[in-house]
């Protein structure tokens, strides 16, 4: 079983319309290599604190749970092991992929990354982060993009900072 915890519009029938995150099954589909198990169920949970007070319509529109059956396939496990081995041959070759904002938050190699970053590569990074500022997008679609090259540039400024104090 996969659980998230996440808030009331996350339920909504509109939300899950096209079925669980994609992300979401990738994850289990790696469970299921690691376990050898073949069936999944996805839940996803309402934990806010509006679904406390909620009228009937309302929680008809926005359920507390909403479940998804899940049947790992071998070609699922293909699939995800096939990409695990484009990001190594990648890697190996000395190109990795471009870094993508969005997923920042998670990156467990957020200074190695900031710092391996060329001009050229941070030019366009921060050309992208203010087109999607300017973007009609809603701001909680602008704000992870923004926050993760903030935190790339101050990555970069530390260390400039601290060389600079070495070489004095």
């Amino acid at each position: 079983m996969k659980s998230k915890q996440m808030t009331y519009s996350g339920t909504s029938g509109y939300s899950v319309r096209n079925g669980p995150k994609i992300d979401h099954v990738k994850q289990c589909v790696c469970y299921s290599k690691m376990y050898n198990v073949d069936f999944y169920v996805i839940l996803y949970v309402n934990a806010s604190k509006k679904g406390w007070t909620m009228s009937e319509a309302d929680i008809e529109k926005y359920p507390d749970i909403v479940a998804f059956g899940l049947h790992i396939t071998d070609e699922m496990r293909n699939d995800v092991l096939d990409h695990f081995a484009d990001i190594v041959k990648a890697a190996r070759d000395g190109n990795p992929p471009e870094l993508d904002l969005d997923k920042w938050t998670f990156n467990d190699f957020k200074r190695t990354v900031a710092l391996s970053l060329t001009e050229a590569e941070l030019a366009k990074l921060e050309r992208e982060v203010i087109a999607l500022n300017h973007s009609n997008l809603p701001d909680r679609k602008k704000r992870e993009p923004s926050e993760a090259l903030a935190d790339i540039m101050r990555i970069r400024a530390e260390v400039t900072e601290s060389q600079t104090k070495e070489a004095a």
